[in-house]
């Protein structure tokens, strides 16, 4: 704990705001606070053997707000108690099937497959992708926007990266979106 102990909260609070879809690279076990910094991105690509160890309870420490808030939001109240209260080490398996990980790659495909999921979210319509970022991420704390949500939709209705992505369709060929 330094001077000011938000400084991390609210760094990894504005990494999960980030308007762009995050991708986390995780090559090895995460630890502590750590665990809520890859929790904060929208996709956790995690190699084989690799654990999820929380220490906090175990140590003395209790965690700040917005990372227990972010715990039960993405993994459920179950899996954020038994990650907080017990402190035990978690194998990639169970993490994967907890939904903590997104993906489980052996280690020399990490960086592959962190790359083709990248080029896959880029090749989305930015604007669109974005949107319906902000709008799963509300719905997951708890707030249900149907108007925000219904004039993003409309929104999209009439976009030229909508006509594009029907256009490609047609033509069997990629899409090319400039988020207009």
């Amino acid at each position: 704990p330094g001077k000011d102990a938000s400084l991390f909260e609210r760094m990894t609070d504005a990494y999960a705001a980030l308007s762009p879809v995050t991708v986390c690279a995780l090559n090895g076990s995460v630890y502590g606070g750590g665990t809520d910094l890859a929790l904060a991105c929208d996709f956790r690509l995690g190699v084989e053997g690799s654990r999820l160890v929380m220490p906090a309870t175990r140590i003395g420490l209790h965690y700040y707000a917005n990372g227990m808030r972010r715990y039960v939001e993405r993994l459920g109240v179950a899996n954020a108690k038994r990650l907080f209260l017990l402190g035990e080490p978690v194998p990639a398996q169970e993490l994967l099937a907890m939904g903590y990980l997104t993906a489980l790659v052996p280690p020399a495909q990490l960086q592959a497959s962190v790359d083709a999921l990248a080029e896959r979210l880029a090749g989305n319509p930015p604007t669109v992708t974005q949107d319906m970022k902000r709008h799963l991420n509300a719905l997951a704390s708890g707030h249900f926007d149907a108007a925000a949500i219904t004039r993003d939709h409309r929104k999209s209705l009439a976009s030229t990266d909508l006509r594009e992505g029907l256009q490609a369709m047609r033509e069997k060929r990629p899409p090319k979106f400039t988020g207009a």
